[in-house]
């Protein structure tokens, strides 16, 4: 026998395995991190990928549009967006010239602390910054139509600069693949329609189909969500696009800059190399932890490890999860959607008012029926939200993992396997082919 310690909140909670049924302990790759981050943004800038340095694209006389991710995203903007307008200051590009466009996409505007927050407190009182508005149409612009069918309207003040310099963090994304890159475009800075018409590829075009296969995450190839995202921020065509890329633990690893789609890539392709993890087979049964205190905190937070797991589990297998969430409810806008126990009804409503933290419950909730079972071992006071989440709440791991073995018992399962995840929501398993 062999002891595992998985985190829960601020503690930990442990379970023994006959290491006979150990198919995989996965933990993500350690990576060195960045120790000088305005170096690194600098040497993104002069030394790019798939096109000239900043410096040659930019002119002095340019007027110039910097595209950044709003505050809920982890980017470091208050440390890139500096060393970006230094570089447009000693070009001859002066501040009156340059305008920062905040990608609230369908997210409510900016105070202006948070501003300064994301900015940084000199940038947000030398620039003109706008926070982009997806439902006033009279701050979007048309500038032509996919082949998706999807007409993109943009912020103006994006379509009428000079030149557009996109900002923004590489990540995993469920439904796009990746996070970055041409999302500071759509749903960035894009009408609200233009939005709700992308993201409504993230499922299958006839009702009662769920989530669409081909929009997941990791993949780009046939995914038409990003599809429509990658032509959008073709028709914009920045001029420059400069993008972080973090360690499983929210390190900077590195800086990517360069060409818009080009130099995202390649974040994208260091990204999986770097934070996924190889296996061969799934597992009968994986036990995961979402990562501890914070990355547990609530249950929206909390579905990043379930959205890794499955790709760990078999189809109809068991899942259990150490998640503390001491403020389970939280955000209303996920666990209003994600407590609903019709799943025709669900998609129904969800395809007539898209949003992200609604597909997040939906697609959880999809991920939760295609288990045999899903085990949440959690403080006493979520017992009762657990189950109506349609999942069953154990007091201790060794409580969860009896209750495990009793169904893998009931189904005749002596030669089960066991795939062990503690850090669940930042490893990403990636089955070969």
């Amino acid at each position: 026998m062999k002891s595992f310690s998985l985190p829960c909140g601020k503690g930990i909670q442990t379970v023994s395995l006959d290491e006979s049924h150990l198919l995989y302990d996965l933990h993500g790759n350690d990576v060195p991190e960045v120790t000088d981050e305005a170096a690194a943004v600098r040497k993104a800038l002069r030394e790019p990928v798939g096109t000239a340095p900043l410096r040659d694209v930019i002119q002095a006389t340019d007027t110039v549009a910097i595209v950044v991710s709003d505050i809920t995203r982890l980017v470091h903007t208050d440390v890139m967006l500096p060393v970006i307008v230094e570089e447009l200051n000693s070009i001859g590009v002066q501040d009156a010239q340059i305008t920062v466009i905040t990608a609230q996409g369908t997210h409510r505007a900016h105070t202006p602390e948070e501003d300064a927050i994301v900015c940084g407190r000199e940038m947000a009182r030398r620039l003109r910054i706008v926070n982009h508005d997806s439902r006033n149409p009279d701050r979007l612009a048309y500038v032509g139509t996919t082949t998706h069918g999807n007409a993109i309207y943009l912020d103006a003040e994006a379509v009428k600069a000079d030149k557009v310099i996109l900002t923004g963090s590489v990540a995993f994304h469920p439904m796009a693949g990746f996070g970055g890159g041409r999302k500071a475009v759509l749903p960035g800075i894009s009408g609200y329609e233009t939005i709700m018409r992308n993201h409504a590829m993230a499922l299958t075009e006839e009702l009662g189909g769920g989530c669409n296969p081909l929009c997941e995450t990791s993949l780009l190839e046939d995914n038409p969500l990003h599809d429509d995202m990658r032509q959008a921020a073709a028709l914009l065509n920045p001029a420059f696009l400069v993008n972080t890329v973090f360690t499983a633990d929210g390190g900077l690893y590195e800086v990517v800059g360069g060409h818009w789609y080009d130099a995202w890539k390649k974040g994208c392709d260091d990204l999986l190399r770097i934070a996924s993890v190889p296996i061969s087979a799934q597992a009968d049964v994986t036990i995961g932890s979402a990562g501890g205190y914070p990355k547990d905190m609530n249950l929206y937070q909390s579905m990043k490890a379930h959205m890794n797991a499955v790709f760990a589990t078999k189809p109809g297998g068991i899942m259990i999860f150490t998640l503390d969430c001491p403020d389970i409810k939280e955000p209303a806008i996920f666990t209003d959607w994600f407590f609903r126990s019709d799943m025709a009804a669900f998609e129904t409503d969800l395809r007539a008012d898209f949003s992200i933290p609604a597909f997040v419950a939906f697609k959880s909730r999809c991920i939760i029926q295609s288990m045999k079972q899903v085990y949440i071992v959690t403080r006493p006071e979520n017992f009762d939200i657990i189950r109506q989440s349609g999942q069953i709440p154990a007091a201790t791991l060794e409580e969860a993992w009896a209750m495990a073995r009793k169904e893998l018992a009931a189904e005749g399962k002596e030669d089960y396997t066991v795939t062990v995840m503690s850090h669940a929501a930042a490893t990403f398993p990636v089955l070969q082919k």
